[in-house]
């Protein structure tokens, strides 16, 4: 068996054409290197380009069948690298731009549709459980939590010591802390 080094780069298509592996092989060796180098110059990332060019060679023995003795191997390789790496370079810098829309969005403090849609629901579903509140535990924590009373102000206007309305506004707390952990579970898994 001669060695494939001494082989035009037409014979060693031909070859690939053919499935043979060894005449890949020395492609592979013949132009990797200076593919990468050049890539690399032009993305300036160094995974990224080694990314480059493996995909480039898969691509090459995916699609060997395509090409014929007459078809300018180099000429083929660059281009195609070229446009391997303007595609990446554009790829990269949508993503660039669409972190930095993602952090203008965060850092505006305007809520997203999301959060204020799920606000929202969270409101509906304390209000209805505070409904199933004992009536003067409801009375209470409505007064504490709606029209944001202090428990002196609550106990002088229901004759009842503060202590007391304390103790009920901790317990109306707990029993909606226990029925509304349902719900963070499921929000706390969405957020996953």
């Amino acid at each position: 068996m001669s060695s494939y080094r001494s082989y035009t780069d037409e014979e060693l298509v031909s070859l690939i054409a053919d499935n043979d592996h060894a005449a890949y092989t020395e492609i592979y060796d013949r132009y990797a290197g200076v593919l990468y180098i050049h890539v690399r110059k032009k993305i300036n990332d160094r995974e990224a380009a080694r990314d480059l060019v493996h995909d480039l060679f898969v691509s090459l023995w995916k699609n060997r069948t395509m090409f014929t003795a007459k078809s300018q191997l180099s000429n083929y390789l660059y281009v195609a690298i070229r446009y391997k790496a303007i595609n990446w370079l554009v790829r990269e810098r949508r993503l660039a731009e669409f972190e930095a829309a993602m952090k203008d969005i965060i850092a505006s403090e305007q809520p997203l549709a999301d959060y204020l849609l799920r606000e929202r629901e969270l409101k509906q579903l304390i209000e209805a459980e505070a409904r199933c509140l004992p009536k003067k535990m409801r009375e209470i924590f409505y007064m504490s939590r709606e029209l944001h009373l202090t428990h002196k102000e609550i106990a002088a206007r229901l004759d009842l010591s503060p202590a007391t309305v304390k103790k009920q506004v901790n317990n109306a707390l707990k029993i909606l802390r226990i029925k509304l952990e349902a719900f963070f579970a499921i929000i706390w898994f969405l957020n996953l």
